[in-house]
């Protein structure tokens, strides 16, 4: 099913029977992507007296627990109240679900002792993708990090210093009027900076003039066969009051640009 959208002037249509899912799925046990050394997702029926909410040990239905925390556990959208002291939650702040997405691929550089994506990468690829596709700054931006291969889905980061945003460059993308941002690493900062979480602040604009529509998601994964181009992009997220949620990044071709 063809839709046609209009975006500051530029009118283009999408195919909504060819999505591309970029999210990684909460999946229980340690096979999933993990990070911060949060615990695997558990997931385990509810039992209650004789009741047993699992078909297969002769429960009338499947009534599943789910034990998960959205930051280390897989795909998660988060907002501002990720770093504030006032409550704020994913659920207030994320009104609208579709947007314009531009999607780069860059390869962190080795900057003092960690692998870091500088300004100057993010920038760079940022104006050729525009000049590319003659298209408007789009509402979002989607970073997939090179090398680039399944393993992602189901990687250990804990420990292990993952490669992270420099605030410089969470700041630049910030000023060009990007108000969601994406990327395939556990988080837009360093495992352990001391609790600073400098791009955070950067991207959000914390605690001075704090953007409270922006948000970013962690740990998507782009396959390799998706080229780098403008998409329309759809995230979901359940409605939970929460400073993030699991989240299902959809994102789609934009045809007769």
């Amino acid at each position: 099913m063809q839709s046609q959208i209009n975006f500051k002037g530029k009118t283009f249509s999408i195919d909504l029977d060819q999505p591309i899912d970029i999210s990684i799925p909460l999946r229980r046990g340690e096979k999933n992507v993990n990070a911060f050394y949060i615990p695997p997702v558990k997931i385990e029926p509810f039992r209650m007296g004789s009741f047993v909410g699992d078909v297969n040990e002769g429960g009338s239905c499947n009534v599943m627990n789910i034990f998960f925390n959205p930051h280390g556990n897989g795909t998660h959208t988060e907002c501002v109240g990720h770093i504030s002291k006032d409550l704020i939650t994913i659920n207030q702040c994320m009104k609208k679900f579709f947007f314009i997405a531009g999607l780069i691929s860059v390869s962190p550089e080795n900057k003092n002792g960690g692998m870091m994506i500088m300004q100057e990468q993010v920038s760079s690829q940022f104006k050729r993708l525009l000049d590319n596709s003659n298209f408007p700054v789009p509402d979002a931006l989607i970073i997939r990090t090179l090398p680039n291969d399944d393993s992602k889905q189901n990687r250990q980061y804990s420990g292990a210093n993952p490669p992270y945003l420099h605030h410089e460059a969470a700041k630049w993308i910030r000023e060009q009027g990007i108000e969601h941002l994406l990327l395939d690493l556990p988080s837009v900062d360093r495992e352990d900076d001391g609790g600073k979480l400098l791009a955070h602040h950067e991207f959000w604009q914390y605690p001075d003039k704090t953007r409270m529509n922006a948000t970013i998601t962690e740990l998507i994964y782009v396959p390799s066969s998706v080229p780098d181009g403008i998409y329309f992009l759809n995230i979901q997220i359940a409605s939970f009051e929460n400073d993030a949620s699991p989240s299902k990044p959809v994102i789609f071709e934009v045809m007769n640009k």
